[in-house]
């Protein structure tokens, strides 16, 4: 495994799947949109998440496997205090990454694994607050401890902002379409990149075959200099 016209910010109030009576925010945040072969500029609201770093090939690192173990038995602890003591129910959203390394060519050229930079989420309902957290963190901890369950943390992420597409098939097939996007959309737009490139990982990748998952790929950018014509 590897491991970013506009539109107005959206509202994050809950918007409730009828068949299911739980709020599923990858079908209603417009921040979990995205197109095969579209670049698309969207508006980002602040989101918070529960979050993991790391570094290292995400193929072969035992800290990634680590993160993703530590991750969703503390979102699911939420989802069911949510639900239990709150009455507000919803959706586990989709594994995240922010991914960057200090040269960006090892995504879209080189790939190398080896040097990149992680942090791995899960995105949290803004109604979930840090004492929530921090009971589902000790629930999660009781049996079967996770090696990482004492680095999740909760944390704001403000993207504001980005360009994002759907790229549908291996995650080693992705540097063609980072590399239009970073060298071509981007500076054509007069925008240059802001922020960490961000993944949003649609598709189970321990379930679908790697030429049918599906991945957003956002990256957070600002307005170019008006001397950067390059809008690096």
């Amino acid at each position: 495994m590897q491991k970013g016209s506009g539109s107005p910010p959206e509202s994050r109030c809950p918007v409730t799947n009828k068949s299911a009576d739980k709020i599923d925010f990858k079908r209603t945040l417009d921040a979990y949109k995205a197109q095969q072969g579209r670049f698309r500029m969207v508006d980002v609201p602040d989101m918070q998440y529960l979050m993991i770093d790391g570094q290292g090939d995400p193929n072969t690192s035992p800290a990634f496997t680590e993160a993703i173990e530590a991750l969703y038995p503390t979102a699911y602890r939420l989802k069911f205090a949510s639900k239990r003591d709150l009455g507000r129910d919803y959706v586990v959203p989709p594994l995240e990454g922010l991914w960057w390394a200090e040269d960006m060519a090892s995504f879209t050229t080189a790939r190398h694994k080896a040097r990149w930079h992680w942090t791995l989420m899960l995105m949290v309902p803004d109604w979930i607050d840090q004492p929530m957290v921090t009971t589902a963190i000790g629930q999660a901890g009781a049996k079967g401890r996770p090696a990482r369950i004492d680095d999740v943390r909760l944390r704001t992420l403000s993207e504001g902002r980005c360009v994002q597409t759907l790229h549908v098939g291996s995650f080693d097939d992705e540097a063609d379409v980072l590399a239009e996007l970073h060298h071509q959309y981007i500076p054509a737009n007069r925008l240059r990149m802001a922020g960490t490139h961000h993944e949003i990982y649609l598709s189970d990748f321990r379930k679908v075959a790697p030429d049918r998952q599906r991945t957003i790929l956002r990256q957070p950018v600002t307005p170019a200099a008006p001397h950067d014509a390059s809008g690096r």
